[in-house]
């Protein structure tokens, strides 16, 4: 499922350069995620950053848009085709929050 900002958002910023898709940006009130564009890091972290700075925790997972780790994995290599991927099978633990025991 993508991320998604909730109304408490304070409009701070401090969400937009943490995202490795760029899928964060400034909207009218609030900073808005693509949902085409976010990968909720995997293949990056095994966290989401932009919760990880949120001051307000108003970045949460879309329970509207709920995906699994390899449709989020598949988006994030056809966002990053230039780096080199390993097999879902072989993606590390610290790589997703999915692997997370």
């Amino acid at each position: 499922m993508a991320t998604h900002i909730t109304d408490e958002c304070i409009n701070c910023g401090a969400c937009e350069p943490e995202c490795p898709n760029e899928a964060i940006s400034e909207g009218d009130d609030k900073y808005v995620i693509d949902p085409n564009l976010c990968t909720e890091c995997v293949g990056f972290h095994d966290y989401e950053a932009c919760q990880a700075v949120c001051p307000v925790e108003c970045c949460l997972p879309n329970p509207n848009l709920r995906e699994t780790e390899d449709a989020l994995y598949q988006r994030a290599q056809k966002l990053h085709a230039d780096k080199p991927w390993p097999a879902i099978a072989d993606l590390p633990v610290d790589q997703s929050r999915f692997r997370k025991a």
